[in-house]
Parts: structure tokens; C-alpha cells; sequence
């Protein structure tokens, strides 16, 4: 049972035991290794200003991806690279993304810029960022309050790294990657017992340990993604005594496309699913896009968004209406629940004492279903929903044969409009049929009104979402 967390930080390796896991990344690297050039801003992943690489061990030597630094905790990052922006150039150089912004006049204030930099530099590593679409779309988690972005832009559309500044030149991957792999299989537990403080943290490495800790400490608090919890303790609370790290479960982090269905891993991340999904499910992948930013999505997972079970979560109302399926797992077996049945109130559902979800099985639309998914919010990118909804039909010629309809932020959990979907089946897809189906799902909803909108707000967007709905299958339609 190895004792602590192996981290290499610029190509210096680290051992991190006990209660100093659980620091966040940042305070780790600003305060204890005392490079302050990563900034903290928001501390809950919104403005991209700690933005780090994180570099992970694959089957051609280490990847790298941004990830906001100030809502991950040390626990969670056992055997990888994490690079900082002073780690990005050679001692007393600048390297292509940063001699760019200078030279473009891409920061004023500064403080976003190391974000900035190490978000553009993430994207050269794997290759993307070269059009100014891709561009912004990977700077969505950075948020500048100075230049406008126009010369943000302009410094990342003429960057060019050179072969020298690339991570495995600069951090020749084999000794890192040896070491581990030699750390791979150990099972980790980090306790602190004394009279300042008390703490266990366990970070097993196969699933079948993970159900040993939850058997024997059913209280634990499970963390995998931990964007949710990160940004909780920086407003002030605490993390419990006794956590249970899933990040080195290696079982957990499947994806893939099987007999029509996509079946993923609770671990599995944002950023794997979007890339999975980008041509099998394109309506899903049209809302992963705007899904948090990439340094969210490259740490949040699957299984994180079912049991945050927010009845705002964007990943829901598609797997309601497709009628996904949970596996869940403990140290006695296994067993199978349809989301559908999971909830049972405001964060309340169907998990028993020792058990971990650990797949979810979502399948695909089939021929002549129609799909389409909705996420209302204040601004495009990286907000968090007002209102969420799916429409999933089966049509015979102009005649519903099925329907099945579900709401998020219209009550405690998401809702499936059962009634509604009664209402449909039989009759043929027109606007007066929609227009009608609306008028019956607000008498199925119960929204409140809070800072997102108002309680009449939300009944009017479901009764919108159906003419929406009918309105974008049209031949003409033109999707936005």
C-alpha cells in the first residue's frame, strides 16, 4: 500500500503524502513550490487563469491537456506531468504562444495571460486551434476583461512552437513513464492522524479495491472529476474525513461505441465522449461542445453528472429520453437500473449503502427517430442551464408512433412528461399537435423561479421547445 501521491511538477518529481494531497493543485504550486506566474481568479473553473497541462502517461508517450488548476486536488493526479506556465519555455525565453501574445499586444492587466498561454500551448501539443473557429471554441474556459480578445486571437491564429518547445522534447517522457508504470498496480492510502488534523484518502488501482474501501468505509465521499466538490471547498467548506478517489481505476475509463449503443465508464471524461460522439450522435455532441470549457471537460466525467444528480445536469435529458442504464456495483454484485427509476427526489436516488455506479449505456437513435436536445442559458459557452430538455419521436410516415419527453430546471429531479407523451402517440407531427403537446407538459412541470429565471420563464420554454422542435424538422430548417 504505497503512502503517497507521485507527481512530477517541470520534470521534478514529487512524493506528497498525508493531508498535503488534499491541497488543490494550485495553492500546491504557488504556495508550497512558490511559482505564482499560474493566477487565481474565480477558483470555481471559470476564468481559465490557473490554467496548467496535465500530462498523462497513453500508448504513444504522454499527452497533454489544460485543466484549471485551482478545482483539482493533488489526490486526484497520481502519475502525471503537470507542466506550469514556467515550465512552458527555456530559462529566460518565451516560447511561440507567449513571444505571439507580446508581439500582438495579447495582454493588458496580465493576469489572465499565463491562462491564456497555457491554453493556446495545449492546443498546438494535439494539433488544433489552427482557424479561428477551433481557436475559440478552445479558448472558452479563458476569460479576459482587457483586450477584447481580437489580439488574443490574432497571437494564437500566427503561433507556431517550434519542434524544440513541444512538452517530450523539452520533458523527455521514458524515465517518467517508467516510473510510472513501476506505480501503476499500487493501491494507494494516504492517512493523516494527529491532533491537528485526521484524514484518509484512498486511491485504489482496480475497481474490484475500490469495492473493498466503499464496503468497509460506506461513508467515504467518492471523487472522480471533482470540478463539482473543487469548487465547494474554495467557497468555504470542507472535505470530509474519508475519501474515495476513483482516478486510477483504470476499469472505469472505457468508451466505445457497442451494437448501438455508446457504453461508457463512470470515469470516463467529457472530452472522450465528445470525441466519440462527434459522428455517431452529433445532437449530443452539439451540447458537449458548449458543456462546461475544455479544461472542465477534460476533468469532469460521466459518472460525476448522474450522481451530482442536478436537476439542471445537461447530460440528462438525453439519457432519459433514450432510456439509458445504469450499472452499479459492490463487494456483492452487480446489478442494473434504468435512469428512468433512479431518482427518487432532489438528490436522491436509487444507490445502496456500498455501492458505486460504474457504467452507463446509453443507445443510439435509431432509424426514423427524431432527437433533439435543448439547453437554454444567459450566454452560449460555458454557463450553466436555465432550462434543459429532449424530444425523442418515432415517426410512420406523418403519425408519432413514440414519444418520449424530458425537463430539466422545471423541479427537484429531471422529468420525464409521461402524460404528454401519451398525448402524442397516434397523432401526426403538425404544429397544432405541438402547440397542444406544450399546453399539456407546463400542467406536468413545477418550476421555481431563481436567479437563472423565473417559474413563468420556464413554463413558457416548455411549451416553446415543442414548436421548436417541429419547427427545425421542417425540409427547409435551418439548425442554430
Amino acid at each position: 500500500m504505497r503512502d503517497y501521491v507521485l507527481i512530477y511538477i517541470n520534470g521534478v518529481r514529487h512524493q506528497i503524502r498525508g493531508q498535503q494531497a488534499r491541497l488543490s493543485l494550485s495553492n500546491f504550486i504557488r504556495r508550497e513550490l512558490g511559482q505564482i506566474g499560474t493566477k487565481i481568479v474565480c477558483s470555481e473553473g471559470d476564468c481559465g487563469a490557473c490554467s496548467v497541462l496535465v500530462g498523462r502517461a497513453c500508448e504513444d508517450g504522454i499527452r497533454y491537456q489544460a485543466i484549471d488548476s485551482c478545482i483539482a486536488f493533488l489526490f486526484q493526479l497520481d502519475s502525471t506531468h503537470i507542466v506550469t506556465v514556467e515550465g512552458i519555455s527555456k530559462a529566460g525565453q518565451t516560447n511561440g504562444v507567449q513571444q505571439a501574445l507580446i508581439d500582438c499586444h495579447g495582454s493588458q492587466c496580465g493576469f489572465c495571460t499565463p491562462g491564456f498561454a497555457m491554453a493556446m500551448t495545449a492546443m498546438q501539443e494535439n494539433g488544433c486551434g489552427k482557424v479561428v473557429d477551433e481557436l475559440r471554441a478552445g479558448l472558452t474556459g479563458n476569460l479576459c476583461r482587457c483586450t477584447g480578445y481580437v489580439s488574443i486571437l490574432e497571437a494564437g491564429l500566427t503561433t507556431e512552437i517550434a519542434e524544440g518547445e513541444r512538452m517530450d522534447s523539452m520533458y523527455p517522457p521514458d524515465t517518467m513513464l517508467q516510473d510510472f508504470a513501476t506505480h501503476a498496480d499500487d493501491n494507494m492510502a494516504l492517512v493523516e492522524d494527529n491532533e491537528e488534523s485526521a484524514s484518509r484518502t484512498y486511491c485504489p488501482a482496480t475497481l474490484r479495491s475500490a469495492l473493498e474501501v466503499l464496503q468497509d468505509w460506506p461513508q467515504a465521499m467518492i471523487v472522480a472529476g471533482a470540478t463539482d466538490i473543487g469548487v465547494r471547498v474554495n467557497k468555504g467548506q470542507t472535505l470530509p474525513e474519508t475519501i474515495l478517489d476513483l482516478n486510477r481505476v483504470k476499469e472505469l475509463e472505457q468508451a466505445e461505441l457497442v451494437a448501438g449503443k455508446l457504453v461508457m465508464g463512470a470515469r470516463v471524461s467529457w472530452t472522450s465522449v465528445e470525441s466519440l460522439s462527434r459522428a455517431s450522435i452529433p445532437e449530443f455532441y452539439r451540447v458537449l461542445k458548449v458543456f462546461g470549457a475544455p479544461q472542465i471537460r477534460n476533468m469532469g466525467t460521466v459518472g460525476g453528472n448522474v450522481i451530482n444528480a442536478s436537476p439542471i445536469a445537461d447530460s440528462l435529458p438525453f439519457y432519459f429520453v433514450m432510456d439509458a442504464e445504469l450499472e452499479l456495483q459492490s463487494s456483492s454484485g452487480s446489478r442494473k437500473v434504468s435512469i428512468n427509476d433512479f431518482y427518487q427526489g432532489y438528490k436522491k436516488f436509487d444507490l445502496r449503502q456500498g455501492e458505486l455506479l460504474t457504467r452507463v449505456t446509453v443507445p443510439l437513435p435509431k432509424e426514423r427517430e427524431l432527437l433533439r436536445l435543448f439547453k437554454v442559458s444567459r450566454r452560449l459557452d460555458l454557463d450553466i442551464s436555465s432550462f434543459t430538455a429532449a424530444i425523442r419521436m418515432r415517426l410512420d410516415g406523418d403519425t408519432i408512433t413514440e414519444a418520449a419527453l424530458a425537463f430539466g430546471a422545471v423541479g427537484p429531479t429531471v422529468l420525464r412528461a409521461r402524460n404528454t407523451e401519451a398525448y402524442l402517440v397516434g397523432r401526426e407531427l403538425t404544429e397544432a399537435t405541438m402547440l397542444a403537446a406544450g399546453e399539456l407538459a407546463v400542467a406536468e412541470v413545477t418550476p421555481i423561479s431563481d436567479v437563472r429565471g423565473s417559474e413563468d420563464y420556464r413554463l413558457q420554454l416548455t411549451r416553446n421547445v415543442f414548436v421548436k422542435f417541429y419547427l427545425e424538422h421542417q425540409p427547409d430548417a435551418v439548425l442554430v
